[in-house]
């Protein structure tokens, strides 16, 4: 692991920038960097993932259809963009998008937390009932009682879903 302090934070222009780069062989998907940049000044924080192998752009299909599989291993690549299209929901890539690796649960984790910030932050009863539903939902599927369609889509072919039932395609 290679470690940097006190570079130059691009946001706030301190010198208290720490760079970490990583090199990890990921099981099923080869060798990868995790690197991340972090300011302990204004807190900025940007990290991704970077397969050395160029897969090219990538789409990976997966059905959570019981508790196990919330334990399925996830690697998301900064421009990444996942959905879950039976809840209407996705978090689209983008410059600032993060990288992580992390497993079904934890990209759930994710938009659950989402959900839940809007719904504590809403006025709307509407927009109050429709999160209600929404967490109801995540709890199904955590419980084991609800499947889940999860779709990553990769242009630059750094995500994964490492699992035997996860359906690959070439993005087109």
């Amino acid at each position: 692991m290679r470690e940097l302090k006190n570079q130059i934070c691009p946001v706030c222009n301190a010198k208290k920038l720490i760079l970490i780069e990583e090199e990890r062989e990921i099981p099923y998907f080869g060798k990868c960097y995790l690197m991340s940049m972090t300011c302990q000044e204004c807190k900025y924080h940007k990290s991704d993932v970077e397969s050395v192998e160029n897969k090219g752009p990538i789409k990976y299909v997966f059905i959570v259809k019981n508790t196990e599989d919330l334990k399925v291993r996830v690697i998301k690549g900064a421009e990444a963009t996942i959905k879950l299209p039976q809840l209407r929901m996705s978090v689209e890539s983008g410059n600032g998008g993060i990288g992580y690796i992390s497993n079904v649960e934890g990209v759930l984790r994710r938009f659950k937390k989402i959900v839940e910030d809007e719904r504590d932050n809403a006025e709307d009863a509407n927009v109050k009932k429709t999160a209600k539903n929404l967490l109801k939902k995540f709890w199904k599927v955590e419980c084991g009682d609800m499947e889940l369609k999860i779709v990553i889509e990769d242009k630059t072919g750094n995500s994964a879903i490492v699992s035997d039932k996860a359906e690959v395609s070439k993005l087109k």
